[in-house]
């Protein structure tokens, strides 16, 4: 339904304006104190009863993100009609416009983000977007200028990752997976952000028709997943299939990989052994000392 025009006195003459759109339906069970701290923080801008609302609206734009991104974007829009100044709204714009692949907005919101908060979170973003429009010369700009900038690891890895797909929607197989080769593509410590590397390159590779590293890859994606609790792998159970109690080290906020998916199954199976020969051992005196009573 469209919204009702509103008459009202404009400087002693009548006038009129559209009514505000109706904000979207929030779940009975949010309550918006399910923000992280920076976020509520952010918020603390506002009046009182506007942060509640539009913490509300943000927490609903997470909750439904991925199930319903169009719906999720319009709890985001709606925190902005109030929030339009905080840096964390507008992020919550630009984010949900792109998954909802509403790409001229996601790119104005994402710049409007970084030009508030200047962070860097989001240069991956704003460089898919520029090629989901078509606009790969200036794509290809953007990798480039934001190459030059001191960034945190984990935006390099989405600029490459990002590099590597504009390279392979051209055609270019093998520079496709030379973009990919940089320095946090290492095999034997896995980071938060290794597991998307991991796959990025076994993709690229197979792309580029060499199957058996991308298998290697592929296996060292799924290790990874794995041992960080990344993706199927959410539970800490996981750690106990490379047998090791300590592998997850929380200092460095990494994971070696020096042991396959096959030395982690023989592992497990030769600690299974032991304890049934421990458990054979245990259970052996006291068969004797039955025998012994039983004869008394």
């Amino acid at each position: 339904e469209a919204p009702r025009e509103e008459v009202r006195s404009i400087g002693g003459r009548a006038g009129y304006r559209p009514a505000k759109p109706k904000a979207p339906e929030i779940d009975d069970d949010i309550t918006g104190r399910e923000l992280d701290g920076a976020t509520f923080r952010q918020l603390r801008a506002l009046e009182p009863r506007n942060a509640e609302t539009v913490a509300k609206h943000l927490a609903m734009a997470g909750r439904y993100l991925d199930i319903d991104p169009e719906f999720a974007l319009e709890h985001a829009v709606a925190a902005s009609r109030s929030a339009g100044r905080i840096a964390a709204v507008r992020e919550a714009v630009g984010v949900a416009a792109y998954v909802a692949e509403d790409f001229e907005l996601a790119l104005r919101e994402l710049r409007t983000h970084r030009r508030i908060s200047g962070s860097v979170d989001h240069l991956a973003l704003l460089v898919d977007c520029e090629r989901a429009l078509g606009r790969l010369p200036k794509a290809t700009e953007m990798i480039a200028e934001f190459k030059k900038e001191e960034l945190p690891a984990n935006v390099r890895v989405e600029l490459a990752i990002v590099e590597s797909g504009i390279l392979s929607d051209q055609g270019k197989k093998s520079e496709a997976v030379v973009a990919l080769q940089i320095p946090q593509l290492n095999p034997k410590r896995a980071f938060e952000y290794s597991p998307r590397l991991f796959s990025a390159y076994s993709d690229a590779l197979a792309n580029a028709g060499r199957n058996q590293e991308a298998e290697r890859w592929a296996r060292l994606a799924f290790m990874a997943e794995a041992a960080l609790g990344q993706g199927n792998f959410a539970e800490p159970e996981i750690f106990d299939m490379f047998g090791e109690a300590g592998l997850f080290e929380q200092e460095e906020k990494s994971v070696e990989l020096t042991e396959t998916a096959e030395d982690a199954e023989g592992t497990a199976e030769a600690s299974a052994e032991e304890e049934v020969a421990e458990d054979e051992k245990t259970e052996a005196p006291k068969t004797e000392e039955a025998e012994e009573t039983s004869a008394e």
